[in-house]
């Protein structure tokens, strides 16, 4: 916990500072209180006393009460902007460290437990810090400042006063034991209600296909009623501590008066008034210390959670990069080049290699094919060219330069990517197509409807309500899977990348819209480097290199017809998907 609060600004802390000053004149005044009380006590029991004494000190007490009063009302509002700050740069730092992550990070943490933490976690600390700078500053200064000012009183009223508070410290210890280790379980069990709805919502769609609704309501109720059963578990251990602090408070006021009136008793005439008047006082001061240990007894409620989910804030950002940014931004000779030098891979919690000895050159301008059986690398490829895993053995060269060498923003500024799942973003078609700024300015208008057109876009676009202002929804869910492609294929596009990465992109194209999208990309892109990932031999057939890839390894490059003649298993696939007489006049 401490180790998150470093990262409050300076801002912040004089704010803190500030507080505690405040919160020292609150304690002073609200300690003063019992001592005019005593005077009005004293004056009330006193033959001759004036009226106008008496309401002297009740003016004091009046005084008291409103500075106590504004000093709440400081410390209060200060304490919920520095809460909602800090909180606010938390979730900035998460959101900025996770977006920083390779794929290998984003494994370590599960979607639904990234959303939990950058929400609820962070909700859980400031509602700490809100309460902690009115709770925990306060509580410690009231309750030794109170028994400073009763010490003196009286022996036995002190020794009553230390009985109330082992008690009180004693439960609430025995409490933090239970409850602590199961708050770590609490927000795990938050982890998995996030990850059921998250996997019902995004595949409703084939829940309802499979009429599996009673399956996912089961799966439902599980995690709920797990939860449920914790936190009741929780709530109910807490729940004791109130009657125990009630009991306390009232058997020390009880107690007060019954030693009190012993002391009273015994006491001669002279003193009885005063051990009144200390009575009165040591009623006050008393409450005050209960008071202090139950304002912590509320904190102590909530820490174990906030432990917890501080725990659970730092684990993200602390986590290690492995994928670090190098530090060359400066222009080379080469423009669209990629060379695998030797190139092995495997996944860092993965015990066999993936991809074994991969070596070939992509030159400007060239088109570059990959083919495979499914689970043969394809994707893992090109994948290491953006570095979203990096090599474990060899080097990957782009215009002439180790990828690992590059700063990241300047590398994927050279990089126009299609993943295999085209993904959309809410918003509109132009800002879908224009997403980012590639270093520069934003897409032109006119750029956008370009970058649609070569993509085959601009039929379905200008059908639209409202066209290129078209609403998009989250997901692209309100548009078919073959017209998000072509908008994710547009988004490239628009870029003017030197090289493009086609990781499967046009499988959801029919093969007359994947023809002619192609042969108008080919003209487009004559310029820059074009590196397909493809399942049909119709997509990569004209390609000026193809390279067929089997179980990680690299077991033919060449053209089409090369390897038709020379690639036993490039033939196989060939003569899958096409006849002799198609692949003979290909």
């Amino acid at each position: 916990m401490f180790k998150l609060l470093k990262r409050l600004s300076r801002k912040d802390v004089g704010l803190i500072i500030i507080s505690f000053i405040f919160i020292i004149f609150q304690v002073w005044v609200d300690l003063k209180l019992p001592d005019y009380m005593s005077e009005i006590t004293v004056l009330i029991q006193t033959e001759g006393s004036a009226m106008s004494d008496i309401l002297l000190q009740g003016g004091y007490m009046l005084l008291c009460a409103l500075g106590s009063l504004v000093s709440s009302i400081i410390v209060g509002f200060f304490a919920s902007f520095i809460a909602a700050n800090f909180s606010r740069n938390i979730r900035k730092n998460i959101f900025q460290k996770v977006e920083s992550f390779s794929m290998n990070e984003i494994k370590k943490f599960s979607t639904s437990s990234l959303i939990t933490r950058t929400t609820n976690d962070v909700t859980q600390v400031e509602m700490f810090i809100a309460m902690g700078m009115q709770l925990i500053m306060r509580a410690p200064i009231m309750a030794v400042w109170a028994v400073s000012k009763i010490l003196n009183k009286s022996f036995e009223w002190s020794l009553l006063t230390a009985g109330c508070v082992a008690i009180l410290l004693f439960t609430i210890i025995v409490l933090m034991l239970i409850v602590l280790p199961r708050f770590e379980k609490v927000q795990k069990l938050i982890d998995n209600i996030n990850g059921v709805t998250r996997e019902n919502l995004t595949g409703i769609r084939v829940i309802r296909a499979f009429n599996a609704e009673d399956y996912q309501e089961k799966r439902f109720e599980e995690v709920n009623t797990n939860l449920t059963k914790m936190q009741l578990f929780n709530q109910r251990c807490f729940a004791i501590l109130n009657p125990i602090m009630n009991m306390v408070m009232n058997g020390l006021t009880l107690g007060i008066y019954f030693i009190g009136s012993y002391l009273i008793n015994a006491a001669g005439m002279l003193d009885k008034l005063t051990l009144f008047g200390n009575m009165v006082v040591f009623t006050s001061y008393g409450m005050q210390v209960i008071m202090s240990f139950l304002m912590l007894a509320m904190i102590f409620m909530i820490i174990p959670r906030v432990q917890v989910s501080a725990k659970r804030i730092n684990a993200v950002l602390d986590e290690e990069l492995t994928i670090a940014d190098g530090n060359f931004d400066d222009k080379t000779s080469l423009r669209g080049t990629v060379e695998f030098r030797n190139v092995s891979f495997k996944y860092p919690d993965a015990d066999e290699y993936l991809l074994h000895n991969i070596s070939f050159k992509a030159e400007e301008g060239e088109t570059v094919a990959f083919i495979g059986s499914t689970g043969s690398g394809k994707s893992t490829l090109i994948n290491l060219i953006p570095r979203f895993y990096d090599v474990t053995e060899g080097e990957i060269l782009v215009d002439g330069v180790n990828v690992k060498d590059y700063k990241l923003e300047y590398l994927h500024n050279k990089i126009g990517y299609v993943p295999q799942k085209a993904v959309m973003f809410t918003g509109t078609v132009n800002s879908n197509v224009s997403y980012g700024d590639n270093g520069r300015a934003k897409a032109t208008s006119q750029k956008i409807k370009e970058a649609i057109k070569v993509a085959q876009g601009t039929e379905f676009v200008e059908k639209m309500s409202k066209q290129y202002d078209s609403h998009i929804a989250r997901g692209g869910t309100n548009i078919s899977g073959g017209q998000k492609q072509r908008l994710s294929i547009a988004r490239a596009i628009a870029r003017d990348p030197e090289i493009y990465i086609f990781d499967d992109s046009f499988s959801a194209l029919d093969y007359k819209t994947d023809s002619i999208l192609r042969k108008e990309l080919k003209k487009y892109t004559r310029s820059a480097t074009n590196m397909i990932v493809a399942q049909r031999i119709g997509t990569i057939m004209n390609a000026d290199k193809i390279i067929v890839l089997d179980k990680g390894k690299c077991v033919g490059i060449g053209t089409h017809k090369e390897l038709l003649k020379k690639c036993k298993i490039y033939k196989e696939i060939a003569l899958s998907q096409l006849s002799k007489e198609e692949l003979e006049n290909a």
